[in-house]
């Protein structure tokens, strides 16, 4: 930040911006009091981001209300939250709103729910800057259009006067990034600002951030379960677990030289898009404990490999490791600087079976799933009372696609592109707009009713979230016990069947009684595997099956599927909007795009030299958890957002968001609006969409 801005803020360059002093915050609950953060400290100065991790519970996001102070009356908080030496605690609700917005900024995770669905954009931001200037509301009006087209809204003087439902969840999230900037704070809080979003609109988002405090000259404390936007994003690291920091230091410190088991095992657990290895990943065992009534010794003693007696009777205070301002809560930290261990040595990547098919030529395997020139339209309709066709969704307009026995079939692209659509169609096993499905060798169009019934204990489905995806009223056991009961199987059968599937997904037969509350989202994820494998299926269809959960947790996931495909010889449909997650566990994968496959075939073909420019923007955008390889990646930054499947343009669909298409000269430009590329072969399997479609190599 340049000296005008330092002088402007009446900053004493010396005082860091933000300063917590162990900070302890505690919730009243029945089952006792509720330590949610326990002795947390840091500095953060102007212009400087500082990213907060931990698994879900760790604290993160209740250390960020401390300090804007948000939480209720019943919540005992102690310690220390000075900005720029003056403290906050202890403040009164009416002299924190006064800082709230002006000199404190935080942007939610879910934009839809912060925004005021009644009021329009331009109302709100000019309410945020008239809250605490005495200006004109033309004045105001004024500096909400410049924020608006700071952030990059297109067309901010008209778009201002829109509401919040009008915008996409990427550009309500830049809404609020400009509410946040509005009046120039000196602490930003992100609090988990790109969870929700597309890889390529969550790239969008962290650059508006990124400039935003470039031209503000704020801290930002970034809190999110994201490795690798911490990677691109943040100066310095704090790791939390259950309720405290186990481990804080600079970025390189943390990602290359990190001293706490837990933070190793964080970082190891995680896919990576630049990896080759796609054996098992390293697992953190068990879940973090309650910080209800904590037991004596270290949180991460049961979950540690490492642990030894002392560990189990005293818990570690932040020592001093080898580099400067880099501290670990561990009684191991010499053990694991003088061995240099690695997560590898103290996460040992579980055994998986060998698929029966692994040395089967894929030519050679059945097909299990067939879709040729697939196609559903919806009618667009107008009219409450007199109802009038007025035009066509074209939800998916023309795909083929093949997925044969013992594979996997990564389905990738952004919201509203088609995926989930095609998944309907599959899981229907109805007729479809055009085109044919052929689930197992049969035509779903010439199913009858009792085939079509027979057909569907071959197709199975587990769903993105698991808590909603269980009915909270039946035990475990009735769950995974219904749909045999559907198919027929005698009740001895069930019974037996429940306790081995309990087992097959490393559950315990005993908590068969349990109810879904009773389990961690990892554990209801494979309370869902259980049940979709109940009836023994030849095809799962996975939709964002570990999208909702924490790194640690979603590798075990990872590799309980591929290792359930192995020993079952199970065939996968996955759909997810991770690239890494698709590298790690498909064997397959087909771009789409407004209805259509824009690219597909062997995962090592497409991750090794994408050539369609829609493929390379999605790779460009996943975060890669490398500081270094962040720092020097190849960036392709995507503007607008996915036209309207109600009115897709003509020719080539991406042309309006092609990064290609605009350094065209005109004649090439005519040939992209005219005539829609059709798949063409780039090599052995490999295929893509696009008149100047060219190989890249991106990481």
């Amino acid at each position: 930040m340049s000296q005008t801005d330092a002088g402007r803020r009446g900053e004493n360059p010396t005082v860091p911006v933000l300063q917590v002093r162990d900070l302890e915050v505690t919730f009243p609950s029945e089952a006792g009091p509720v330590r949610a953060v326990r002795g947390l400290s840091f500095d953060v100065s102007a212009g400087e981001s500082m990213a907060i991790v931990g698994e879900s519970g760790s604290g993160k996001s209740v250390t960020s209300l401390a300090i804007m102070g948000l939480h209720p009356a019943t919540t005992r908080i102690s310690g220390s939250i000075k900005l720029s030496g003056e403290e906050l605690l202890g403040r009164s609700d009416a002299d924190m709103s006064r800082l709230r917005g002006r000199k404190l900024a935080m942007v939610f995770q879910d934009p839809l729910s912060a925004l005021t669905p009644v009021y329009t954009i331009g109302d709100q931001i000019t309410e945020t800057i008239q809250a605490h200037f005495d200006v004109p509301k033309a004045k105001a009006w004024s500096r909400a259009i410049e924020l608006l087209d700071l952030v990059g809204i297109p067309n901010p003087r008209e778009r201002v006067k829109s509401f919040p439902f009008e915008f996409s969840g990427g550009m309500r999230q830049r809404v609020m990034i400009a509410m946040a900037i509005a009046n120039d704070p000196d602490v930003i809080i992100a609090d988990e600002p790109t969870t929700a979003l597309d890889v390529t609109i969550q790239a969008q988002v962290l650059e508006v951030l990124k400039k935003a405090q470039q031209e503000t000259g704020a801290a930002i404390i970034m809190i999110t379960h994201d490795l690798g936007i911490v990677a691109g994003m943040a100066d310095r690291v704090t790791v939390m677990y259950a309720g405290r920091p186990v481990e804080q230091g600079g970025l390189d410190d943390i990602f290359y030289r990190p001293r706490m088991p837990y933070t190793i095992g964080l970082l190891g657990t995680v896919p990576r898009l630049d990896a080759t290895d796609t054996g098992p990943l390293p697992v953190l065992e068990g879940n973090p404990p309650s910080v209800v009534d904590l037991p004596p010794g270290c949180p991460f003693e049961p979950r540690c490999p490492m642990a030894i007696e002392v560990c189990r009777v005293s818990e570690p205070p932040l020592l001093a490791t080898d580099g400067p301002g880099h501290v670990a809560a561990c009684h191991r930290v010499e053990t694991v600087i003088q061995e240099s261990l690695t997560h590898a040595e103290i996460f040992p990547a579980p055994t998986i079976a060998e698929s029966a098919l692994a040395h089967v030529p894929r030519s050679e395997r059945p097909v299990v799933l067939e879709l040729t020139g697939l196609k559903r339209h919806y009618p667009l309709m107008k009219g409450a009372i007199y109802r009038r066709r007025i035009g066509t969704v074209h939800a998916v307009d023309g795909i083929d696609l093949e997925l044969r026995t013992g594979e996997t079939l990564g389905l990738v692209g952004e919201s509203g592109c088609g995926k989930s659509t095609t998944l309907l169609e599959i899981l229907n096993l109805g007729t479809p707009t055009n085109g044919s499905i052929t689930v197992l060798g049969k035509d779903t169009r010439r199913l009858g009713r009792r085939e079509r019934k027979a057909l569907r204990r071959n197709l199975q489905v587990v769903f993105q979230d698991p808590m909603a995806s269980l009915d909270p009223r039946m035990p475990i056991f009735d769950i995974i016990a219904e749909p045999m009961g559907v198919h027929g199987y005698p009740k001895p059968e069930i019974e037996a069947r429940v306790s081995e599937l309990l087992q097959l997904v490393g559950l315990e037969p005993s908590h068969a009684d349990r109810y879904p509350q009773h389990f961690s989202g990892g554990q209801r994820q494979r309370i869902g595997i259980a049940r979709a494998l109940s009836v023994e299926p030849k095809l799962m269809v996975l939709d964002e099956p570990v999208s909702a959960l924490d790194v640690s947790i979603q590798a075990g996931i990872i590799n309980l599927l591929e290792d359930l495909q192995a020993r079952l010889g199970l065939s996968y449909l996955f759909v997810a909007h991770d690239l890494a997650v698709i590298r790690h566990i498909a064997d397959r994968v087909a771009v789409m795009y407004l209805g259509h496959i824009v690219e597909e075939g062997s995962v090592e073909a497409v991750y090794s030299a994408p050539t369609h420019p829609y493929t390379q923007a999605l790779m460009s955008a996943i975060p890669i958890p490398d500081p270094e390889t962040e720092r020097s990646r190849q960036r392709i930054m995507l503007t607008g957002d996915l036209p309207s499947p109600a009115d897709p343009p003509s020719g080539c669909t991406f042309r309006t968001r092609c990064p290609t298409y605009a350094l065209l000269p005109e004649a090439d430009q005519g040939r992209c609006r005219t005539v829609e590329p059709v798949l063409e072969s780039w090599g052995e399997d490999h295929r893509a969409a696009c008149h100047f479609a060219r190989p890249l190599t991106l990481v």
